[in-house]
């Protein structure tokens, strides 16, 4: 009885044991996710201290995220498509940009022998120049299909929806250019008060191209990545 008694006690404790040993690798803690102060989203920066007329040095701040160790910050030219990433240790740092040119931003915060990493989201401003006054839109994006994505197509018909925004708030409207050409989609319509248009005819399982030019009331002009999808 007294051997029975001892035998339970034993696997219970190695039991006990192996549980607290699992229970120790849900402890680890992963990274929380950045969130954006400077430059504000859809802002326009004219206050950077540039060394000349064509520079200007922005400040990016962030709220700092917790079991993080250091970020990564990526700055995209949305003119050029070119991107420049760079890490710190702290939650805010100055970077020399051109003006007169419209971007975006994120931070991914990282915790060092881990894999664990969170993004934060992704916001827009316009470095201007002295004596700018007006901005182009920035430039729009896919909201649906999003670039890479399938569509189901009811009836051989499509809708294609978008996102556009602008630092001195005046869009006007939109063109839409879309087609089977990666290089080059034609013009589908123009002078799209709205960020969506419907009933575009699409043949089964074709890929298709697509992209956006926003016009604001100065008649600025900016124009979107081209997008792709599948019809399923």
């Amino acid at each position: 009885m007294k051997r029975l008694v001892l035998l339970t006690i034993c696997a219970g404790f190695i039991f006990c044991s192996c549980g607290k040993k699992g229970d120790a690798g849900s402890d680890t803690k992963s990274p929380s996710k950045p969130v954006l102060i400077l430059p504000a989203q859809n802002s326009v920066c004219v206050s950077g201290n540039g060394q000349s007329g064509s520079q200007s040095s922005i400040f990016f701040s962030w709220n700092a995220a917790t079991n993080t160790d250091e970020y990564e910050i990526t700055i995209k030219n949305l003119q050029t498509g070119k991107a420049l990433s760079q890490t710190v240790a702290v939650n805010q740092v100055s970077v020399e940009l051109p003006v007169n040119t419209p971007y975006s931003w994120q931070v991914i915060s990282k915790l060092k022998n881990t894999s664990g990493t969170a993004q934060s989201d992704t916001w827009k401003f316009y470095s201007s120049g002295p004596g700018v006054v007006s901005h182009a839109p920035f430039p729009a994006t896919a909201y649906q299909p999003v670039d890479g994505g399938q569509l189901q197509a009811v009836n051989s018909l499509i809708s294609l929806s978008w996102t556009g925004s602008d630092a001195d708030n005046d869009i006007m409207d939109y063109d839409i250019y879309f087609g089977t050409n990666a290089a080059s989609p034609s013009l589908l319509q123009s002078h799209i008060s709205g960020t969506s248009l419907s009933n575009i005819q699409v043949k089964p399982a074709g890929i298709y191209y697509w992209k956006i030019v926003t016009r604001d009331k100065q008649n600025n002009l900016s124009t979107s990545d081209i997008f792709q999808f599948r019809v399923k």
